[in-house]
């Protein structure tokens, strides 16, 4: 047999051998693995920024009034301009400006009636009994001019000027050119002697009407300023996929 043709037919039989144990012949080498890349999350509050006290008012208006919490927020701003450490002349105290007499019917002790924690949750259960005595004004807006002034003046001196308006023929659950008239007149003689009325006279009509009117302007400004925020986390979640939205 030649020389050459007894190796190739050595190879040739070496080669079956191979194939037929298994075993491979070429080692392919191993393809290096890319490290996966980890996205860090980046969350955003959806509340906007009012005041250092927002989440308190959130837990006090969801776990107490069930409101809207930037109601709470107008209302601290128009009586303290949140400052916690506010008296008013008349005793009025904290940032919600409760009067000693309601917190010391809530239970509140006197060493609290400074804390802000619990003066915003009094302020809370103090709107959410004022919605029970208005419940029947169906229309919540309106209900809250009622609530609002009652908050502010007292809700006997509110009740007065509805059981007026109804005498001389006004829509007692209308507050605007209604019951509003009727608390101005409550300075008058003429209609604080009146049988209808149990709490006397009432001189600081001014006041309670700016406080409902102030109120309001704050919280519809709260609501503007939240509708600005939300535009603008939308716009920064479609940029960034790294955004997201987290609740706090």
């Amino acid at each position: 047999m030649h020389k050459g043709y007894g190796t190739a037919l050595f190879l040739m039989v070496l080669f079956i051998a191979l194939i037929l144990s298994g075993d491979r012949i070429f080692v392919v080498a191993p393809q290096p693995v890319e490290p996966e890349t980890t996205v860090e999350k980046q969350y955003v509050s959806p509340y906007v920024s009012i005041s250092p006290y927002d989440s308190i008012f959130r837990k006090a208006a969801d776990s107490i009034f069930h409101c809207d919490w930037k109601l709470l927020a107008a209302i601290a701003f128009t009586e303290s301009r949140f400052d916690s450490t506010a008296r008013s002349d008349v005793g009025a105290s904290g940032l919600m400006q409760v009067m000693p007499r309601t917190l010391r019917g809530m239970g509140v002790p006197d060493s609290l009636h400074m804390d802000t924690h619990t003066n915003i949750m009094a302020a809370a259960t103090l709107l959410k009994d004022l919605n029970r005595i208005f419940r029947r004004i169906k229309e919540s807006d309106e209900r809250y001019n009622f609530i609002l002034a009652s908050y502010n003046a007292g809700v006997g001196q509110v009740n007065d000027a509805m059981r007026l308006a109804s005498k001389y023929g006004k829509n007692r659950y209308k507050w605007e050119n209604s019951v509003d008239t009727f608390l101005i007149l409550k300075s008058n003689p003429e209609y604080y002697n009146d049988s209808v009325c149990k709490n006397g006279q009432f001189k600081d009509w001014k006041q309670t009407l700016q406080f409902v009117r102030k109120v309001k302007r704050a919280w519809q400004r709260y609501e503007n300023m939240q509708e600005a925020y939300n535009d603008s986390i939308y716009a920064l979640i479609l940029s960034d996929s790294t955004i997201e939205v987290r609740r706090n």
